[in-house]
């Protein structure tokens, strides 16, 4: 039976790193954070975490302030999980939150979506009334 071992690592590290990112004290390290995913390494020496910034124009000075702040994180991160080897972080932008709101909105819009199937096009849906 194969075990699931490596994700739950990397859910119990975004579960730790969100927790941690509000005690950094770099004031580069402000706003509104997300940590979104991690993925380590099957040897648990690197790991990738993925942040989502809600202000953009910050997120360049948030990931230097979070790259200062790696050793910190990474001493907490140890203390917290206990593993063997703590795995060395290193901190990358997301933008796929960006990128699925801006999908969203092309669904939604009529002029770029037509109609699975034509002839349906002049059915009036009860909410579109």
């Amino acid at each position: 039976m194969a075990s699931n071992r490596l994700g739950r690592i990397n859910e119990e590290i975004v579960r730790e790193i969100s927790a941690l990112i509000p005690t950094v004290k770099d004031p580069r390290v402000t706003g509104m954070i997300s940590v979104t995913a991690a993925e380590a390494t099957p040897d648990l020496k690197y790991a990738k975490i993925y942040i989502s910034v809600l202000d953009k124009s910050d997120c360049d000075q948030v990931l230097k302030g979070l790259k200062s702040a790696s050793g910190y994180l990474r001493r907490e991160l140890g203390r917290a999980l206990r593993l063997r080897y703590t795995p060395e972080l290193t901190f990358v932008r997301d933008d796929s939150i960006d990128k699925g709101a801006h999908i969203l909105s092309l669904l939604r819009d009529p002029e770029v979506v037509k109609p699975a199937n034509p002839a349906n096009a002049d059915i009036v849906l009860e909410e579109d009334e």
